[in-house]
């Protein structure tokens, strides 16, 4: 995702709580996969960040945020989270034919703030992010299918920036795991021509995954046995039933991404300020509640089921409201989205911007240059962590459900 806001303040002080890597319950017949589900655990993103981008050209702060710190990273840790994705557009950093080679100052950016997150103790993800999304870069989901040279120009590209990533990283423990591309479409996010070309798009895609794999396999190192993360299409849950996971020589490392704002217009377009079986109906979805929320995550994880591997949301949160009382609803969303996630083993990945204002897309919880919560920021966070973390067997959906607003 992405927003042109501008930071607006920062807030109180992170406070201390333990991060958690799942719901405490470990299942049984327990096995590597899953144990990498519960790594992740309760994870953080670092929007709008690397992944900031003017006419494909990368840049960490034009999208208003402040250069991030150890501070900041730190913070995210302390606040209880166990991973941290950090989205990266590489965009016209990535150089010329046949090389491909990636601007180094770019690239020891990105190591560098990898390493704050092995500092911090943290697990990290690292991706292509902007370079896909609408087919208005270089990877074009749109042209590709129909044009087998350009087709072909995508996959060396592919292969050569994942391949110099990874060496890039092959000294670097499996903390760090690659996910391959990011909300890739041809601009119509899941509507368009991949719905009556006969699978065209669809096809196109897998065998991008696999030029991902690879790639990285190739490099060595723990390059080798590195976890690695396959988005759907769009990371649409509903079109997971066109992906054709990777062969891979080394089993039981990939997951399955996807992305969840259930509803959109309430999640990130803030049409509707209010959410769930108590919210006002004049400022809800109408036809968006638990049950839908429940639906989407129990499609997650019977997509996992399918494929035999776990599934990630990669992407997903709430924007911040003007008013006390629709900020309780969105704590209540957040809560219920946490707990629902945990009880299926699946990790949620909280989508920040660092965007401390309230309204559309505005969903900063820390502030990137000190580390400080934005606005209600703590709050957001325990309630995120309750959900997903804790271990109370009287703790259950129902009580989240019936714990939501009523005044």
């Amino acid at each position: 995702m992405k927003t042109h806001h501008l930071i607006m303040a920062a807030a109180i002080i992170p406070c201390l709580v333990s991060s958690c890597s799942g719901n405490g319950s470990k299942p049984e017949n327990d096995t590597s996969l899953k144990e990498q589900t519960f790594k992740i655990g309760l994870g953080w993103n670092l929007g709008n960040q690397l992944d900031a981008n003017q006419g494909g050209t990368p840049g960490e702060t034009l999208w208003g945020n402040a250069v991030v710190t150890q501070a900041t990273i730190d913070s995210v840790k302390a606040a209880g989270f166990s991973t941290i994705r950090i989205p990266v557009t590489w965009g016209t950093k990535i150089g010329a034919a046949p090389a491909y080679a990636i601007d180094s100052a770019w690239l020891s950016r990105v190591s560098e703030i990898v390493g704050y997150a092995e500092k911090a103790g943290l697990n990290a993800i690292i991706n292509i992010h902007h370079d896909g999304a609408d087919s208005r870069s270089w990877l074009n989901i749109k042209d590709a299918p129909l044009d087998s040279t350009l087709n072909a120009g995508i996959k060396a590209c592919l292969g050569s920036v994942w391949a110099q990533i990874a060496r890039n990283f092959s000294d670097k423990g499996e903390f760090l795991m690659f996910e391959s591309m990011n909300e890739i479409h041809d601009g119509r996010w899941g509507w368009g021509d991949n719905k009556t070309d006969g699978g065209k798009q669809y096809r196109a895609f897998n065998e991008w995954q696999q030029v991902f794999v690879d790639s990285v396999r190739a490099q060595g190192g723990t390059n080798t046995t590195r976890y690695l993360g396959i988005p759907t299409y769009c990371t649409n849950t509903d079109l997971g039933e066109y992906l054709e996971l990777p062969s891979d020589p080394t089993p039981d490392r990939m997951l399955v991404a996807v992305h969840l704002y259930e509803p959109f217009e309430y999640t990130l377009e803030n049409k509707y300020t209010q959410w769930g079986h108590t919210a006002d109906k004049d400022k809800a979805h109408p036809v968006s509640d638990e049950k839908t929320l429940i639906a989407e995550l129990d499609k997650a994880a019977s997509l996992g089921k399918r494929l035999g591997v776990p599934v990630y949301i990669g992407e997903t949160g709430c924007v911040r409201r003007d008013n006390e009382r629709d900020e309780k609803f969105r704590l209540y969303y957040l809560e219920y989205l946490a707990k629902a996630a945990a009880d299926r083993d699946i990790s949620i990945i909280y989508w920040d911007n660092g965007y401390a204002d309230a309204g559309r897309e505005c969903s900063g919880l820390f502030d990137r240059a000190t580390g400080a919560f934005l606005n209600d920021g703590g709050d957001v966070v325990k309630a995120m962590h309750k959900g997903f973390c804790s271990t109370d067997s009287a703790y259950t959906i129902e009580t989240v459900y019936a714990s939501a607003p009523t005044e």
